[in-house]
């Protein structure tokens, strides 16, 4: 048997893939760029909430809606999460409002306590009991309705993020 055909097989797999990432710029979402998660237009306000929130210049968007403990759950969480968002762009199933996943709000909540670790402990050991997400009381602190704009908030030029 020929080899030629399966040769010929691989080439054309890899050619497409190739192909796919250069289009797609695919390997500007394994970053961190908040630019990148704002390609979509149903994050506009999202990125605007951002760009003039209290966390911009010390945190990213992957900083909060990302687990650390472990390279490999971070990229599996990053894929799971860019899968769901690929899944509902390509079928139009897009919420009018974004909300976080059970999963996605355990991460972000893990991750509200790993940077301000401090001011949680003080909640902790408070009278009140720890029941509840850190933004049910700190909702404005990273987003919030901004109100609409005809503006593309992840132009660089209007909104440079270096």
């Amino acid at each position: 048997m020929s080899r030629i055909p399966f040769i010929i097989a691989v080439i054309a797999a890899v050619g497409a893939l190739g192909y796919f990432v250069f289009v797609t710029d695919a390997t500007a979402h394994m970053g961190s760029d908040p630019e990148t998660c704002a390609n979509c237009h149903n994050m506009d306000s999202q990125y605007e909430d951002f760009y003039h929130g209290a966390h911009k210049g010390v945190a990213v968007c992957v900083d909060c809606h990302l687990p650390h403990g472990n390279f490999a759950v971070y990229y599996a969480e990053k894929g799971r999460q860019g899968a769901k968002d690929v899944f509902a762009f390509v079928s139009g199933n897009i919420p009018e409002k974004i909300r976080a996943t059970d999963q996605t709000r355990g991460i972000i909540q893990a991750n509200c306590v790993h940077c301000h670790e401090s001011a949680a402990e003080t909640v902790v050991m408070g009278a009140q009991p720890f029941d509840r997400y850190c933004w049910d009381c700190h909702r404005n602190i990273m987003h919030q309705a901004r109100g609409a704009s005809s503006n593309p908030f992840q132009d660089s030029t209007l909104y440079p993020t270096k």
